[in-house]
């Protein structure tokens, strides 16, 4: 019996080893290309509904220089990835159009049909290839520490940071290789790199973590800073393209450009260099040029980006008004509904009310962009009013049926008495009555609203936070567009209130 266990044995050893000697082969044979240069599936029709469409929609987040950034004192979104997005797009004879929204939803844009492909940074590895296709690698960079430059011979790589709060972008490498290996380290983890840096420029984290080329940029561009090699353990995953799973043709495409890119070296020779030209340097303080100096300043100046804060503005002054108007049509509704004798439309509305309260505005909004944007494509400006407003209805029709609880209930017996139908005694006797009561409740709500709205910057609609993190990136600077923002939601705000004031006070006397 252990004479045919062992022939067993060796019998299987020998198989497996025919069959790995055949596929090495067969392999060679055929002369194979690595797994980002197969041959697509037969139906895959990825590249072919780009050429159908005409574009190809880039999804990035746009606080990572040189990679992405807002080019100085302008709207667009400029970089080495958007560089050679354009040379991609223009290689497919297709336009470019680019979608801005955090990093840590960029791959969930991506398996939602959102965007076409993702190139924000973003390192190549085993884990996001399960879910993505990857593009060859592009570039390959280190990994750097930014620190404070009075810092440099105490911080002079990660492991002496042991005890110290070290700062990485949420869902990023850099994020991953800090938690795994600076175990010693207390991990901040922020949605945006201007918030990093802030964090760091503030002293509430030691350094922050970031890819070589991108540290470098802030570091040149920020007064007190500097890079230094991170000397993490691991090999640093190179930089690629993610697309949507089965999209071979597209990834095969977007190779052949990749592969000229390389052969003539133009992220060094072109594309670098043209991302320096629009970035800003912040060291304008102590040129010996005064002239230079002085235009360096004013260029880099709050008032030099009023249109940027003024778009804002504008964008979170119709969402809110938007928002307010259906979100106090759908609450009256709800609210009626709740306090209906039809068990069906009580139930209905209750569930609605108490779901919706339950659950945070952020995965609300997330849910109608990415959510239904598996069934249908609703565009980010309208999922956040869509968000906002179902999410505001929710607590407005509580107010209104507090308001409603408040009258008493003599007031309905009386009508009813005087022949009026309960439509009628809901409309002229009790409504009016109620709104009186409720509302400076109402007010309260409202302004809430507009403050809440500044939510659906996570999706790349340009209200105000979206456009003082684009001030903060493009300037360096990062607590003055933050004091602009809140003065500017304030006296937005303030003037709300003043409003709802004065009609409270007009309804008082009637």
């Amino acid at each position: 019996m252990k004479k045919l266990w062992q022939w067993l044995t060796l019998m299987l050893a020998a198989i497996l080893l025919i069959g790995s000697t055949g596929n090495t082969l067969v392999q060679a044979a055929n002369n194979e290309q690595p797994a980002n240069n197969e041959q697509p599936a037969a139906n895959d029709q990825s590249l072919q509904k780009i050429k159908n469409k005409g574009t190809l929609v880039m999804g990035t987040s746009p606080d990572f220089p040189p990679y992405e950034f807002i080019a100085h004192g302008k709207s667009k979104i400029v970089g080495m990835d958007v560089f050679i997005a354009q040379k991609i797009a223009k290689d497919i004879g297709v336009k470019l159009v680019i979608k801005s929204m955090d990093f840590d939803s960029l791959l969930v844009a991506l398996q939602t049909g959102k965007v076409d492909m993702v190139m924000a940074g973003m390192s190549k590895t085993a884990k996001r290839a399960k879910s993505v296709d990857f593009s060859d690698i592009y570039y390959n960079g280190g990994m750097d520490l930014v620190i404070h430059q009075a810092d440099k011979d105490k911080y002079p790589n990660y492991r002496a940071l042991a005890g110290q709060a070290v700062g990485a972008q949420t869902g990023s490498i850099q994020y991953n290789l800090v938690k795994e290996q600076a175990t010693k380290s207390k991990l901040k983890s922020m949605d945006k790199i201007t918030d990093l840096i802030l964090a760091l420029q503030t002293n509430k984290v030691a350094a922050v973590v970031l890819d070589q080329a991108s540290a470098e940029a802030y570091a040149n561009n920020t007064k007190g800073l500097i890079a230094v090699d991170a000397h993490f353990k691991v090999k640093v995953p190179g930089t690629a393209i993610a697309f949507p799973k089965g999209s071979q043709a597209l990834v095969n495409s977007a190779n052949q450009s990749i592969a000229e890119i390389k052969a003539k070296n133009l992220i060094q020779k072109q594309y670098l260099p043209q991302a320096g030209k629009y970035m800003v340097s912040g060291s304008f303080k102590g040129s010996k040029d005064k002239k230079a100096a002085a235009k360096a300043k004013a260029n880099n100046s709050m008032w030099a980006y009023k249109d940027f804060f003024a778009a804002g503005l504008g964008y979170t002054i119709f969402i809110s008004a938007i928002s307010v108007f259906f979100g106090f049509l759908l609450g009256v509704i709800l609210s009626l509904m709740r306090l209906s004798h039809n068990k069906i439309a009580s139930a209905i509305a209750t569930s609605y009310i108490e779901f919706v309260r339950g659950t945070p505005l952020m995965v609300q909004l997330l849910f109608v962009y990415f959510g239904l944007g598996l069934v249908v494509n609703i565009p980010a400006l309208l999922s956040g009013i869509i968000a906002v407003s179902l999410n505001s209805a929710a607590y407005v029709a509580e107010v209104i049926r507090s308001g409603i609880n408040s009258i008493p209930v003599g007031q309905t017996e009386a009508s009813r008495s005087l022949g009026m139908s309960r439509t009628m005694t809901m409309k002229y006797i009790i409504l009016p009555q109620a709104m009186k009561n409720i509302w400076p409740a109402l007010g309260n709500e409202f302004v809430s609203l507009i403050k809440e709205s500044s939510i659906v910057s996570v999706i790349g609609v340009k209200d105000l936070i979206y456009q003082s993190r684009i001030v903060q990136s493009d300037t360096y600077r990062g607590v003055m567009p933050l004091i602009i923002t809140m003065i500017l939601y304030f006296i937005i705000t303030f003037g709300i209130s003043r409003l709802m004031k004065h009609f409270e006070g007009k309804m008082s006397h009637e």
